[in-house]
């Protein structure tokens, strides 16, 4: 079949359908009654399983009607298996684009970050610090780690790099209080996963299985009017090659919170050009080779240029449409149905780490990929000082994104939560408040979409907090409010940065989220 009657072949049978599911829905449905999303599909999938075949064999128009499917299909799943590479990869270019790339650059937002950068679920309450470096570019990586720091390395597919056995005890990605070092600083060496010597002395070693790691730094501070101190601890990182550090290039650390970027992921057919870069720039990792053969079926292969017609380019935008909001459906409406999801059975707070994997295979037998999609389209980063419960140690994320009464938070209405006294972080707490869409901080028109224990927001007479959401601030009540905005779905995490016994023993627990009487 020449490329011309492959054109008119393929047109035909996407007309098919349309007749198909134009047909299905006059007979079903009266004139008068519309079909439902739900049932549009429903005649879409009867076309499909349908499909002509004669003689036993599939006609010309089946064959393109389900060959189309099929691309469909599989490009909604690449896009899902890889948001974790791609969450990360979209922030290393956007990253890179602002503030230059290399080893040497980590880029620090020093007045904390702000909503003007785009970035999934930051903290706005500690100093960010967020640098790349590639290990088949540069050889095995050093970063030595300052004191009283708390980081993460990651590899590109956001698993934790495999660490050290200490004491009868393995870490896996964190450095600085959670990690090998206790918060006294140490040197990390980066290598590949099939290194195969041993740790040289005074150093901690950590494998990655990509190419790419990420470097990702929390600098914490007691006063947010004197951020001085955290930026000189984080400003004696030095990051280097293996036995280079006197030839390195000079440390660089830009100030992101000066000049914001843009690192979100794609939610349309672009987000392929993406992974089509970062498949270009990685190793091959032998356990991804079935997904690797996912990705080839669609035209994405490792040194090879990806260029699909102009039919599978309308393919493939739909298909990363869909799986954008697939991925939305995950977690605002399917994680809370995961096992441990929610922290209390009578509150709305949800647990984004229910299992206590990194890995997101508490299973043991499989990796939940209902977990895993709901997580990656919203954040980035993992680590077991983030998953795991550790007293005094580490961090929790209860989020919501409903109210008392199970509905979404909406932007123009005014919402109360209600803290009780005690509130068991050892370091701090915070509220936060993102944008449901792209789940970066909502841009609300306040210096930070944040609250912090530090901001010293009034306590009631028994040690309680009352906090506001909403767009205007309830009389009186402007320090311990938040502002939203009318038309714009969010989300709130509360951040308990060390948390105590009560927290896990569930002895304290927060307040759902009540919308107030307008």
């Amino acid at each position: 079949m020449n490329t011309s009657q492959s054109v008119v072949t393929r047109n035909l049978a996407v007309a098919l359908v349309a007749v198909a599911v134009a047909g299905y829905c006059a007979q079903a449905f009266p004139q008068s009654q519309q079909p439902t999303p739900v049932q549009a599909l429903a005649a879409s999938h009867d076309a499909l399983a349908n499909a002509s075949f004669s003689g036993d064999f599939p006609t010309n128009e089946s064959a393109e009607l389900l060959r189309d499917e099929l691309y469909f299909q599989r490009a909604v799943q690449v896009y899902l298996w890889s948001l974790p590479a791609i969450n990360m990869f979209a922030m290393k270019e956007g990253s890179e684009k602002t503030y230059g790339a290399g080893y040497n650059v980590l880029p620090v937002w020093k007045e904390r970050l702000n909503a003007q950068t785009k970035v999934t679920t930051p903290n706005s309450d500690c100093l960010y610090a967020m640098g790349y470096v590639n290990l088949a570019k540069d050889g095995p990586i050093v970063v030595e780690v300052p004191p009283r720091n708390q980081g993460i390395l990651d590899d590109f597919y956001q698993r934790p790099l495999s660490g050290p056995t200490i004491g009868g005890k393995t870490y896996t990605g964190d450095f600085g209080f959670a990690g090998p070092d206790g918060g006294k600083g140490g040197k990390y060496l980066i290598v590949p996963w099939n290194y195969k010597g041993a740790a040289p002395k005074g150093y901690y070693l950590y494998r990655s299985r990509t190419n790419n790691v990420f470097v990702f730094y929390r600098g914490f501070f007691t006063d947010p009017k004197d951020l001085k101190p955290a930026n000189a601890l984080i400003a004696g990182t030095r990051i280097y090659p293996y036995g280079k550090k006197d030839s390195a290039a000079q440390m660089q650390f830009p100030d992101g919170s000066a000049t914001p970027a843009d690192m979100l992921f794609p939610h349309d057919g672009t987000y392929f050009d993406m992974l089509a870069r970062f498949v270009d720039q990685e190793t091959v990792d032998p356990a991804d080779m079935d997904w690797r053969g996912m990705m080839a079926a669609i035209g994405i292969e490792k040194g090879k240029p990806f260029q699909p017609t102009a039919r599978q380019r309308e393919l493939l935008d739909k298909a990363a449409k869909t799986a954008f909001k697939m991925s939305k459906v995950e977690i605002w409406n399917g994680l809370v149905d995961q096992p441990e999801a929610k922290y209390y059975p009578d509150r709305q707070w949800v647990n984004v780490f229910a299992g206590q994997n990194p890995l997101f295979q508490a299973s043991g037998s499989f990796t939940n990929l209902a977990q895993r999609d709901a997580y990656f389209t919203t954040a980035y980063a993992t680590s077991p000082g983030m998953v795991v419960d550790l007293i005094e140690k580490g961090a929790k994320y209860p989020s919501t994104w409903r109210d008392a009464d199970g509905n979404f938070l909406e932007g123009g209405s005014s919402y109360q939560l209600h803290l009780p006294r005690d509130i068991p972080a050892a370091n701090f707490w915070s509220v936060t408040v993102y944008d449901s869409i792209n789940a970066s901080g909502l841009q609300n028109g306040q210096p930070l979409p944040s609250l912090n224990s530090m901001d010293k927001p009034v306590q009631n007479t028994d040690g309680s907090y009352d906090l506001y959401f909403g767009p205007n601030a309830p009389a009186g009540k402007e320090r311990n409010w938040v502002r939203t905005v009318p038309g714009k779905g969010y989300f709130i995490i509360l951040r308990l940065y060390s948390p105590k016994e009560a927290f896990f023993k569930k002895t304290w627990k927060p307040d759902d989220v009540k919308r107030m009487t307008q």
